[in-house]
């Protein structure tokens, strides 16, 4: 088989091996494929802002939002459209080339759909990159979506098959990839990953990869999320995953999907600056930056722009259609590098 060469025919035989390489060997062959696909000193950087925080009926047990749980946050309604406007106004203005917007609900509801999609338009036209997480969607919502111009929809499948219904049973993994597919129909691209630290074994990553890289289509974006252990919820005592561990899944998912950005997501805001650059020099080269990941919290946005300046990384440009970038899409590292009022309420959850 041929470095960073696309496939879609994995075996887990294949993947057992490459988890199974010294950690050396594996983030050389991992770097070596990061440099073939991407600029291998350019992030790109993404916000994401929760547009409905709370009350959500499933019972996903790594999730402050789920109504089941007493954690202590506070539910919100969903946002106003110039509230989100203005929330993606500010994430330009800090650096972020794409605004994401994530919803706890288990499916969008017909009523809000007109909002919804009045949120992706006026992003759109601010000159950004649009992603949402909104729970399961059907074919008529996904086209509804697609047709305002979202470029990316983030729907998790959480971990492997088989550990799947420790962390979640009220929605199945067919109904999460029945949306993936619903979502990859309607032309728009995938953001899928999943989420590792939630007790589960080496052999459950290694499945957990193998679904995302035997997809028909590799996800452009497959988030890595490190368990964010939240008072309440079922997981708060879970122990913490290895370090090394962390890294090793960023590895395998770079040399198994070559061409997919892979995000460093929940779960930075306990990683040493050293663990990031590993996470970086592993594959990882996407980010979400801001105050907080929808209701947990995240590096501040100068401290990673000041990590960014000592690696001697840049933010990737987002490239509009025709490959034609606008200067106003560049970020304004002096900003970001600068003291903020973050009091915008930037969240992410760790998987919808």
């Amino acid at each position: 088989m041929s470095l960073g060469e696309i496939r879609h025919d994995w075996s887990r035989k294949n993947v057992d091996r490459l988890f199974a390489l010294p950690f050396n060997d594996l983030v050389f062959q991992a770097q070596t494929v990061h440099r073939a696909n991407f600029n291998a000193n350019e992030v790109q950087v993404s916000t994401l802002c929760s547009i409905k925080t709370g009350a959500c009926p499933e019972d996903c047990a790594y999730c402050p939002q789920s109504v089941r749980y007493d954690t202590g946050l506070e539910r919100e309604q969903l946002m106003a459209i110039d509230a989100v406007i203005e929330e993606a106004k500010q994430a330009k203005a800090a650096g972020a080339t794409r605004f994401c917007m994530g919803a706890a609900w288990r499916s969008p509801k017909s009523r809000d759909m007109g909002a919804v999609v009045g949120m992706v338009k006026g992003v759109k036209e601010l000159g950004m990159e649009t992603c949402m997480t909104l729970g399961m969607l059907d074919q008529q919502q996904a086209k509804d979506l697609a047709d305002a111009g979202l470029d990316y929809y983030n729907h998790n499948l959480d971990t492997s098959p088989e550990y799947y219904g420790e962390v979640i049973t009220t929605r199945t993994y067919a109904d999460r990839l029945t949306t993936l597919d619903n979502v990859r129909d309607a032309g728009m691209n995938v953001c899928c990953g999943g989420i590792v630290g939630m007790g589960e074994e080496a052999s459950d990553r290694v499945g957990l990869l193998l679904q995302l890289a035997n997809m028909v289509q590799h996800p452009e974006s497959v988030p890595i999320n490190q368990l964010v252990r939240v008072e309440g919820t079922p997981l708060a005592q879970e122990e913490d995953l290895d370090p090394f561990d962390f890294i090793r899944t960023i590895a395998v998912a770079r040399i198994l999907m070559p061409k997919s950005h892979v995000r460093l997501s929940a779960g930075r805001e306990v990683m040493n600056d050293q663990t990031q650059a590993l996470a970086f020099f592993a594959g990882a080269n996407s980010i979400f930056y801001g105050e907080k990941l929808l209701t947990t919290a995240n590096p501040e946005e100068s401290k990673d722009m000041q990590l960014f300046a000592r690696l001697g990384i840049q933010p990737e440009k987002y490239a509009l259609e025709q490959n034609v970038e606008q200067s106003s899409t560049e970020p304004n590292i002096a900003a970001a590098v600068s003291p903020q009022d973050s009091s915008a309420a930037l969240f992410y959850e760790a998987a919808n």
